[in-house]
């Protein structure tokens, strides 16, 4: 899915500076509302020198998602752009609202 895959990085592309989406309204923007875990599988194969803004991508609760590794790098990426935390929760006004 070389298309889909694209679709994905040019989303996500687009999330501006101190701003978060998730995987499913990132998978909805694409126009495949039931793909949210193939845009994670897709985000997490990104070779590490990447300029794509994958650290912008949280989970539906607005939290970093666990997957083993990475967590803390993501949210000193986030932190980085002024984006804060209340414990490990993403406040609301930092959800990116996309014009669809």
């Amino acid at each position: 899915m070389p298309e889909l895959r694209q679709l994905i990085w040019q989303v996500v592309a687009m999330i501006p500076e101190g701003k978060v989406a998730t995987y499913g309204q990132i998978a909805r923007l694409i126009g495949f509302p039931r793909h949210s875990r193939m845009v994670g599988t897709t985000l997490r194969r990104l070779p590490s020198d990447t300029r794509l803004p994958w650290f912008r991508v949280v989970n539906a609760s607005l939290r970093i998602s666990q997957r083993g590794g990475g967590e803390a790098r993501q949210r000193a990426l986030l932190e980085a752009e002024n984006v804060t935390f209340i414990g490990n929760r993403i406040p609301a006004a930092y959800r990116w609202e996309a014009d669809a």
